[in-house]
């Protein structure tokens, strides 16, 4: 791959297939902001360390990429993530679409959208299909990631 901004992508993704985080850190930079349905906007550390926490976490879990496409200082990229959700024990397939935006090498930018209600019913079961739609129970899954990451953070690390 001769595009310096693709490779950056697929080296994001080919550690996030091997569950390192701090690859995947590595490829931030420092003032990072992403953005998902779940986590809402994190910065600078707070991503890196969602990823830390989400991998940590990991069951049953795999996760396949492509379609990364580059125009200038932006890149898209298209990814499944498959695993059991530890709260339920269910299996979820979640695919996501990625934008990013790279300076001096790193990812500055990063936005993952994907459907929170078909998330949820494979999440959640009955509960996520019939309410996942719902501002309530979306809420309720926003501020449950919310505090798990900060606890997370607030362990010591090792």
């Amino acid at each position: 791959m001769t595009d310096p901004n693709a490779a950056l992508i697929q080296r994001f993704y080919e550690a996030f297939q091997r569950c390192d985080a701090e690859a995947m850190a590595a490829c931030y930079a420092p003032d990072i902001e992403f953005s998902d349905p779940v986590f809402g906007m994190l910065r600078g550390r707070e991503a890196s360390d969602m990823w830390r926490m989400l991998l940590a976490r990991a069951a049953e879990f795999s996760l396949t990429f492509g379609d990364i496409k580059t125009i200038g200082q932006t890149a898209t990229a298209n990814w499944v993530a498959t695993y059991r959700f530890s709260q339920t024990g269910r299996m979820v397939v979640n695919r996501i679409n990625a934008r990013f935006v790279i300076r001096d090498g790193l990812i500055v930018e990063h936005h993952d959208s994907f459907d929170l209600w078909a998330w949820s019913r494979q999440a959640l079961g009955l509960k996520g299909l019939l309410l996942g739609w719902t501002s309530l129970v979306q809420n309720r899954i926003r501020a449950q990631a919310a505090k798990g990451l900060r606890t997370y953070r607030q362990q010591p690390k090792t």
